[in-house]
């Protein structure tokens, strides 16, 4: 069985160690780097099926690792940081980060975190980025090829702006997407700054998706920073 290879950021020790010993105990390979200099030559040769990113280290800031990396690999970076702001948590997404942990975390979460990023990558690779089996949770259901949504099996009607939004949020499901990718991918790149019509549009989708819209189930927001879909279940 093949073995993911983790690449653990991480210039305070024992949290590097904490970290390989919980991704060793459940069967992932592990290699350690401590500075940027270090994060950038072990990526190009170990070439990781995923990079756990600690920000704030003594050479590199973690964002420009990121921008580095992602010149020639779309291998999934998590960044794991003290840092709490949500300029920092966006701007780390946008530049090219797929997840984002704010320390401190819970083994529970981090592994969860890990299965999403990896499953979301193996799905690009092998199916150009089409996701060939429907998105099933907690009763919803979205087949992608039909572009139909159904709670239960009663269908659910949506505007055309409204299923491209719930499609991208369903294909990247278990992942924080931020404001602006959801813009990009729903209204283009030339869409405004401003985000009140996805929040006008995402206040609709809730009325319809949600029993109770101020206590959703399957769309999750992340203040400041986007939406999380809840994980698809066939896949967890």
């Amino acid at each position: 069985m093949h073995k993911f290879t983790v690449l653990v950021v991480e210039d305070e020790k024992n949290i590097s160690d904490f970290i390989s010993k919980i991704l060793s105990a459940h069967n992932y390979r592990v290699s350690c780097a401590s500075t940027g200099a270090e994060a950038l030559s072990l990526s190009t040769s170990l070439c990781p099926d995923i990079i756990l990113l600690d920000m704030g280290l003594p050479d590199l800031d973690g964002m420009e690792i990121i921008q580095r990396v992602r010149t020639w690999s779309g291998c999934p970076i998590i960044v794991i940081s003290a840092r709490t702001q949500e300029d920092d948590k966006v701007r780390a997404l946008d530049a090219g980060a797929d997840d984002y942990l704010t320390k401190p975390f819970g083994t529970s979460e981090l592994l969860a975190r890990i299965r999403t990023s990896l499953r979301h990558s193996s799905k690009i690779s092998s199916n150009n980025g089409l996701p060939q089996q429907p998105y099933r949770a907690k009763g919803l259901e979205i087949d992608f090829f039909k572009r139909i949504i159904s709670i239960e099996g009663k269908a659910i009607h949506l505007t055309p702006i409204e299923y491209k939004i719930v499609a991208f949020l369903a294909q990247n499901s278990g992942k924080v997407m931020t404001y602006s990718a959801v813009m990009n991918n729903v209204w283009g790149p030339y869409a405004e700054s401003d985000n009140k019509i996805l929040r006008v549009n995402m206040a609709n989708i809730r009325r319809k998706l949600e029993k109770n819209p101020a206590q959703p189930v399957y769309i999750f927001t992340e203040v400041g920073v986007g939406y999380r879909m809840v994980d698809d279940e066939d896949n967890s």
